[in-house]
C-alpha cells in the first residue's frame, strides 16, 4: 500500500542571485516526478522557443479571456508590456498525474498562489547573509552597479515576506540546499493530511484478516 503520490505544488521564491534557479534545475534532474511549470505569456517567442515547452504563447485577447474566466493561479504584467501567468489547467493535470510542479515566482505571486491553492508548499531560498548575496550579484558580472543596487534593495523588501512561507532554506552550500529542499518534499508527502486514503485503508484492514 503506497503513500499519497499526488503531486505537490512547490512555490520557490528568493532574491535575485540566491541560486533558486540552480536548485530548481537540480531538483528536476534528480527527480523524474518533478517538473517546472510552463507559464503563459503575451510576448512573442524568441528563436528556439517552443509553444507548450518554454511558454504557452498567447495573444493579448487570448490572455485577457483567460483572466476573465479565472484560468490563472496567478498572473502579472511586467513593466506594463507583456503578461505572464500560471495556467491552472496545466498545473492541476500535472498534480493529478502524480508529478510535482515547481513555480519559481516572486513573493507577490507566491501570496496569490497560496490564496488560490492553500495546499501549495511555499519555500523561500535565502542567502547565508545579505553581504554574501551582494557579493554574488557583483560576481555574476551581468549588470551595472545601479542595477545591482536595485536588486539588493528589492531583496530586503522580499525578505519581509519570509514569515509567510512554510519553509526557509539557506543556500550556503549548494548540495546541502538541494538536499534540504528534497527533504521538505519527502516530509510534505508523508503528512497525515495528504494521506487520508492510506489511513482509512489501514484503519479498515481488520476485516480483511
Amino acid at each position: 500500500m503506497k503513500q499519497n503520490r499526488k503531486g505537490l505544488l512547490l512555490v520557490i521564491s528568493g532574491p535575485a542571485g540566491v541560486g533558486k534557479g540552480t536548485i530548481d534545475i537540480s531538483l528536476i534532474s534528480r527527480n523524474s516526478d518533478i517538473r517546472m511549470s510552463v507559464s503563459a505569456t503575451t510576448r512573442p517567442p524568441r528563436p528556439g522557443e517552443i509553444d507548450g515547452v518554454h511558454y504557452f504563447f498567447k495573444s493579448e485577447e487570448e490572455f485577457q479571456s483567460m483572466i476573465n474566466s479565472g484560468a490563472f493561479l496567478e498572473y502579472m504584467r511586467v513593466f506594463n508590456t507583456y503578461y505572464y501567468g500560471t495556467p491552472k489547467s496545466f498545473v492541476e493535470q500535472e498534480l493529478d498525474e502524480g508529478r510535482s510542479v515547481i513555480l519559481e515566482i516572486d513573493v507577490q505571486g507566491a501570496m496569490r498562489v497560496k490564496a488560490a491553492y492553500p495546499d501549495a508548499v511555499l519555500i523561500f531560498i535565502a542567502p547565508p547573509s545579505m553581504s554574501e548575496l551582494k557579493s554574488r550579484l557583483i560576481h555574476r558580472g551581468t549588470e551595472s552597479s545601479e542595477a545591482i543596487d536595485r536588486r539588493f534593495e528589492t531583496a530586503f523588501q522580499e525578505m519581509e515576506y519570509v514569515n509567510r512561507y512554510d519553509y526557509v532554506v539557506v543556500n550556503d552550500i549548494l548540495d546541502l540546499a538541494i538536499a534540504r529542499t528534497e527533504d521538505i518534499i519527502v516530509a510534505e508527502r508523508c503528512k497525515v493530511s495528504r494521506n487520508g486514503e492510506l489511513i482509512e485503508k489501514l484503519r479498515g484492514g481488520r476485516s480483511a484478516l
